[in-house]
């Protein structure tokens, strides 16, 4: 069974442009992201994690950055995530790939190895999610039988926010949920995820205090010092109303369902 990783990014961002080449801590923020998928388990080599962007010219920046990691790149459609997926998993032969989001710099590995353990042994699952970890730091696991299901009956081309309910809010796969093995992995109120200046700050902070170079700190770090340093973990949470509201307005997605039916995948 050949295990990869899809990791979606595109520069032409609407709030934050770039973010994914920005600075944190002399790296671009991609690359923390990248230094964590590739060190899952299940991922034998740094050429099975692939960055799947669009093939606007704005992203030829972004391939020549990956290209130099060591990374594999896969160019595709620029709105409908599903097709680019399923392309790139047709490309390098994938038969299960760990899914993370591109705006994650502090996405859990240890969590990509549970999904993943989790996936191969149930009989039947088709994708596998986290819940309960701060927002920002869980990925998804799912089979290629999964990503055929989705290609077969979705409608909505333009799916770039909100294509992961396809797979887990239609009832096309068998999902199945983990949750947090450690209260040390969970805080209430921790934002995670790069879409606003103000999270770039946040970012910075905790890199400042806790990355050092070709080292992977835990989960349990970032909840801890956040723990110790409340007024940081607050620093971003003006914006959370705007993205959920934003990430709704913009989830408007249909698909076939089992009955014939075209019916809104539930939010």
């Amino acid at each position: 069974m050949k295990i990869g990783a899809l990791i979606p990014i595109r520069l032409a961002s609407e709030r934050l442009p770039g973010k994914a080449l920005m600075d944190l801590c002399g790296r671009p923020v991609f690359a923390h992201l990248l230094d964590r998928v590739s060190r899952c388990k299940h991922i034998e080599s740094l050429k099975d994690v692939v960055v799947c962007t669009t093939g606007d010219t704005s992203d030829d920046a972004l391939e020549d950055a990956v290209r130099e990691y060591g990374a594999s790149i896969f160019r595709g459609s620029t709105d409908d995530i599903i097709d680019r997926f399923g392309a790139a998993m047709a490309q390098f032969d994938f038969d299960l790939v760990v899914q993370a989001d591109g705006d994650d710099p502090l996405s859990a590995t240890e969590y990509m190895d549970l999904a993943v353990d989790k996936l191969l042994a149930t009989p039947g699952a088709d994708i596998v999610t986290v819940k309960g970890l701060p927002l920002g730091t869980a990925t998804k696991c799912f089979t290629k039988a999964a990503m055929r299901k989705v290609l077969s009956f979705y409608k909505t081309e333009k799916n770039d926010t909100g294509f992961i309910y396809f797979f887990t809010k239609t009832g096309l796969c068998n999902h199945v949920e983990i949750s947090p093995v450690s209260q040390n992995h969970v805080h209430d109120a921790a934002r995670l995820t790069l879409d606003y200046e103000v999270d770039l700050a946040l970012f910075r902070r905790i890199f400042g205090a806790l990355y050092k170079p070709d080292e992977i700190f835990s989960l349990n770090q970032v909840v801890r010092y956040l723990r110790e340093h409340p007024n940081y973990a607050k620093s971003n949470l003006s914006v959370e109303t705007e993205y959920w509201q934003r990430t709704a307005e913009k989830a408007d997605l249909k698909f076939t369902a089992k009955n014939g039916e075209i019916q809104i995948v539930p939010i």
